[in-house]
């Protein structure tokens, strides 16, 4: 592993933290929304799209965030594409293993628990789109590009120009 970061590694650091702060803001506003639209059922109903919603947009970003840290190794491909895809198949099991314990619940209400997950997927994307927007990245990273002859100390003394 090299101490040397992947140009992606701010960029979904920083989606991470933003993530984390708007689901802290979807969280306060779904639990009042629901409890105003459903009471308590609502609350809950809310509270846990919100959390499902952040637990699997986080799990992407922080798989690539683990895979990165082998960068420079010999092995990065596979193991990025081994991580990245375990990561994938761990959301699929939890969201089937949710699916199973959240339906039929009496304490769920489907519509406030829908708009919650979708309105917390929407906020996730517009946080995508900012920081990208955002965020200086050069077009071509991680790339050493050869120095200019031309600048600085010329060691080259057969050569004519001054």
């Amino acid at each position: 592993m090299t101490p040397s970061p992947v140009s992606s590694t701010p960029i979904l650091r920083t989606v991470l933290v933003w993530s984390g702060a708007v689901t802290a803001v979807l969280t306060v506003a779904g639990a009042v929304v629901g409890y105003l639209v459903a009471g308590t059922t609502g609350l809950w109903s809310a509270l846990v799209g919100v959390l499902v919603a952040a637990v699997f947009l986080a799990i992407t970003g922080a798989s690539i965030l683990i895979a990165n840290r082998w960068y420079g190794d010999a092995l990065y491909v596979p193991l990025f594409f081994a991580i990245v895809l375990g990561g994938w198949i761990l959301k699929f099991v939890v969201f089937i293993v949710a699916l199973l314990l959240l339906r039929d619940q009496p304490w769920i209400e489907p519509t406030v628990f829908f708009v919650a997950v979708v309105v917390s997927v929407l906020a996730s994307l517009v946080v995508d789109v900012v920081v990208l927007l955002r965020m200086r990245v050069p077009h071509v990273s991680d790339v050493q590009l050869p120095t200019d002859p031309d600048a600085g100390d010329r060691t080259d003394e057969s050569d004519p120009r001054p």
